[in-house]
Formats: structure tokens, sequence, C-alpha cells
């Protein structure tokens, strides 16, 4: 597969209910990018709210509040945020398991059905939806003038 295939990209023979079918596959992993990424943002977000709450802990202590500063860091600072694992391990988890198993079937379809082609059904929908000689909507940066 070439990433210049233009908007062209449907292999001989293909139909239709394939293209829309492999497109709809190509949405759902869209989705679980965005999943993952979200995944990603809750890691470094919990990370930086620890630092940041074993940085109260010590302001805490500073001020004169040992006890609850204490109980904080006993309770909370550095705490598991789902049984066994820190986020990092849900992390790793999401993306060696059910990530990664996406990707290869997203990719096993992909390479039986469409000769490896990504977003042959988007590339389908532009060249219906652009307005041709307009600019644009040109149909590669290539055909920028």
């Amino acid at each position: 597969m070439t990433d210049d295939l233009g908007l062209d990209r449907r292999p001989e023979g293909v139909d239709d209910a394939t293209v829309e079918a492999v497109g709809k596959l190509s949405e759902a992993l869209e989705t679980i990018e965005e999943v993952r990424g979200r995944l990603y943002g809750l890691h470094r977000l919990t990370g930086s709210a620890d630092l940041a709450l074993g940085d109260a802990c010590d302001q805490l202590r500073a001020a004169g509040h040992g006890a609850l500063a204490d109980q904080l860091e006993r309770d909370l600072v550095g705490r598991n945020v789902l049984a066994g694992r820190w986020t990092f391990q849900v992390v790793e988890e999401f993306d060696d398991g059910y990530y990664a198993n996406f990707k290869r079937l997203e990719q096993q379809v992909r390479d039986e059905l469409m000769q490896g082609r990504r977003h042959v059904f988007e590339a389908e929908m532009k060249a219906d939806r652009r307005t041709e000689g307009r600019a644009g909507h040109e149909a590669t940066p290539d055909d920028v003038g």
C-alpha cells in the first residue's frame, strides 16, 4: 500500500457494501484510538494529581497539620486507582490486550479486502462531496495551485 493513492483507492472488484463495512470498521478503530488517548490522559492526570497531593501533604505538615498530612499520605498518596493497579498498569494491559488485538484484526480485514488500503470509504466520500476546480476542494496536496 502506498500513501499517495489520492482519492482513487478502491481495489478493483470491491463492491460498495464491502467498502462501507470496512469504513465502519475504520470508524470503530478511530473511536478506540480516541479512547486510548483519553486513557493516556487519565494516566497523566492521575500521576499529576498524586504528585500535587504529595506537595499538599508537605504544605499541610509545614502549616502545622501533621496528623492530616500523615493520614493523606497513608491513605491516598500512591494509592492504586484500581485493584492492584496504578494507571500505567491499566494502560499497558489495554495496549497489549484489547488495543493490540483490535489493531491487528482491523489490519487483517484491510489486507484481505482492501489490499491494505486505508480510508477507502472516506476517499470516495471526499471525491463525491468536493467541488471540482474550486479552491480548498483539491483532491490531494499536489493539486493545490
